[in-house]
């Protein structure tokens, strides 16, 4: 009970000082926004998709997984302003649960992404995307669990580091290969047998495939359960060490 408590009073304190600048959430939104305006529309010949609905089925779930990759791995850099400004080492001295420090960030992004979704799944249906609820609802799930596991990894590695110069190039480095291996822009349906085997071994790959079924409602195909438990694994391990990060640093 405590520890839901405390993680509460954490989320809240989070989302009200997210709340006070809510730009930051339109900022996370523009390039995914920009990316189904400007670059989806040629995607219907390039993609031999039957109709530009599609297309949009094919590219609008890889976009949304790019959001919460991009959108978790970069949490970090408040964090890090956060043990500048000695917001951290005064927790120290309170009875909070380690744990809840960081859940409570961790659910604040989940909710921050998870508003950054929606307003891109919205825009996408003004260009006929169609996708059932419920399957939407399992899609946004899969999402939800990529931002906790990528946002707790990031603050995780940022009690590391504890600086921006050496967090920007570190989250760059994992993030462009995470991009490229899992076919988030375009399918890797055409690429050279040798680049789909090593993105077999990018979980995020099938992420982008569980979450693509879904919006083709394809409920049961073995690619949605497949994603959905291999992102529920990361995400309990990612948080599992982060909370240790954290236990080790606010002692």
């Amino acid at each position: 009970m405590k520890f839901a408590r405390d993680t509460w009073l954490i989320f809240q304190r989070q989302t009200q000082l997210l709340l006070r600048n809510p730009v930051w959430v339109f900022v996370g939104v523009f390039q995914p926004v920009m990316y189904l305006l400007l670059f989806a529309p040629l995607l219907k010949p390039a993609l031999d998709a039957p109709t530009q609905a599609a297309a949009y089925k094919i590219f609008v779930p890889g976009l949304l997984v790019l959001l919460a990759i991009f959108g978790g791995l970069f949490q970090g850099f408040g964090l890090i302003a956060e043990l500048r400004a000695g917001v951290i080492e005064r927790s120290r001295v309170t009875p909070i649960s380690r744990l809840a420090l960081l859940l409570g960030r961790s659910l604040r992004d989940v909710v921050s992404l998870i508003v950054q979704a929606v307003i891109i799944t919205l825009l996408a249906l003004l260009f006929d995307l169609r996708v059932f609820i419920g399957d939407l609802l399992l899609a946004y799930l899969m999402l939800a669990l990529i931002a906790l596991m990528t946002s707790a990894v990031s603050y995780g590695v940022a009690l590391k580091v504890k600086s921006e110069d050496a967090l920007a190039p570190l989250m760059n480095t994992v993030a462009q290969p995470v991009l490229l291996l899992s076919g988030i822009l375009l399918p890797l349906t055409f690429a050279p047998g040798w680049l789909q085997g090593i993105a077999d071994w990018n979980p995020f790959s099938w992420a982008v495939d569980g979450t693509r079924a879904l919006f083709a409602g394809d409920l049961g195909s073995d690619k949605v359960w497949q994603g959905l438990s291999i992102t529920a694994v990361l995400a309990a391990l990612g948080v599992y060490w982060a909370a240790r990060q954290f236990a080790r640093s606010v002692r």
